[in-house]
């Protein structure tokens, strides 16, 4: 039966706070994907090695599962207009403090700045998508401020080189750092809460409020509960296994690049435009999907875990990523993985607001955040062994090419059917 509901809102407010979280996430993936843009010059410069790059990347994942542990109940207790304005003031300082750094040590103690203020976006937006969105729409809104990943993924391979070269890699830093306060006042000026919203009129409140559970109004769940749930065990093993795929892409495709095809600084970005682009049409086209369905009558458990399916499958290709010799093939190929890994990242965090009330989203987004930050470590860890022994991606994108259907076979057995359950 497809789902009905009110007719349609007068208003479209929940429309300019999405825009403004697929804003906030681009200026966070600016940030924390610029040292993987530098990489091969601060490498050459600064005579980092391997397994130097490898413990940089270590300390930001390291701050990033530890902050995302601490903020999701934070976010949970103070909101979500708070807890984001924090958040970004604390990540764009910590950008730009990497322009005083010369040592492995000084970067990676700006890094792990970095991770504590960046740990906040991604809870403290899918809160916010929670409390502005029915669920129909809650993918689609997922998959758009998700795609500002990509569209921050897109704009650094363009800007940054430009900024290193005129005015120096410090300067890079510096300016992209001061991205994130132009956001914060735009945010602090116009978010409210939709009852709280001056704009937001009665028929479009009915609508975001069209099909709330009972127990999605229930009090916070205590953040220690969460862990006797299977949902949040769900999502842990979901992000664990696949986050760290996201991070290889941005910590290490330009290092695959010029390593395996001879690019420079001058030369990968539109290769990493390429691949970032497909990404961002997985990120939309994946939260599209499960939506799609769901409103032709497939059940959200069906129509979630159909379209992580489909995702799981896309990314199978990479296996063949190291071992083609054409550019424009492994761009090919990798792009399809980075398109299949954000569709089934829009599924995947769309699933936490599926399974608990919305006073818990940004406490269980924390919980699952810290374990793909600890998955990333390991990753990081790894791929820095591989590459100072071995000297090749193939190990690498073998792991990332498997981890997806692993992935969704431990979800499925631990949560057979999403739905809200209740507190108690």
């Amino acid at each position: 039966m497809t789902t009905t509901g009110p007719t349609r809102p007068a208003s479209n407010v929940r429309w300019i706070i999405c825009a403004l979280l697929f804003f906030a996430t681009t200026i966070n993936y600016i940030d924390r994907q610029i040292i993987g843009i530098l990489k091969p010059t601060l490498q050459a410069e600064l005579g980092w090695s391997e397994i130097d790059y490898g413990n940089i990347v270590f300390w930001f994942q390291a701050a990033y599962g530890l902050g995302l542990l601490a903020c999701g109940p934070v976010i949970d207790r103070i909101g979500s207009k708070l807890g984001y304005a924090g958040a970004i003031a604390i990540w764009s300082v910590a950008a730009m403090v990497h322009a005083l750094a010369r040592t492995p040590g000084g970067f990676a103690m700006a890094r792990f700045a970095l991770g504590l203020g960046e740990a906040a976006n991604f809870p403290a937006a899918i809160k916010s998508v929670a409390e502005w969105f029915p669920k129909k729409e809650r993918a689609l809104a997922a998959g758009i401020l998700n795609a500002g990943a990509n569209v921050g993924a897109i704009a650094t391979p363009i800007v940054v080189p430009v900024l290193a070269i005129q005015l120096g890699w410090q300067a890079a830093f510096i300016i992209t750092g001061l991205l994130g306060f132009v956001w914060l006042v735009a945010w602090l000026a116009f978010y409210r809460k939709p009852a709280e919203h001056r704009s937001v009129s009665p028929s479009e409140l009915a609508y975001i409020n069209s099909d709330v559970a009972p127990a999605e109004d229930e009090p916070r769940i205590p953040w220690s509960a969460l862990f006797r749930r299977r949902g949040t065990w769900a999502f842990i093993a979901g992000k664990f296994l696949t986050d760290p795929v996201w991070y290889l892409f941005l910590f290490w495709l330009p290092d695959f690049f010029a390593k395996r095809h001879g690019l420079d600084l001058k030369s990968f970005g539109p290769p990493l435009i390429a691949v970032y682009l497909m990404a961002d049409v997985g990120s939309i086209g994946g939260g599209w999907l499960s939506s799609a369905l769901i409103k032709r009558g497939m059940s959200v458990n069906a129509g979630r875990k159909m379209a992580l399916l489909v995702c799981a499958i896309l990314v199978l290709p990479i296996f063949f990523a190291s071992s083609v010799s054409g550019l424009w093939s492994a761009v090919a190929i990798i792009g399809l993985a980075a398109a299949a890994h954000q569709g089934w990242s829009s599924n995947l965090y769309t699933m936490v607001s599926d399974t608990f009330p919305r006073s818990s989203v940004a406490s269980v987004m924390g919980i699952g955040g810290a374990a793909g930050a600890v998955g990333g470590m390991l990753m990081s860890t790894y791929v820095g062994q591989v590459l100072e022994t071995v000297g090749s991606y193939a190990p690498v994108f073998v792991w990332a090419g498997s981890a997806y259907l692993v992935a969704l076979a431990i979800i499925h057995l631990l949560v057979p059917r999403l739905e809200v359950k209740p507190a108690a």
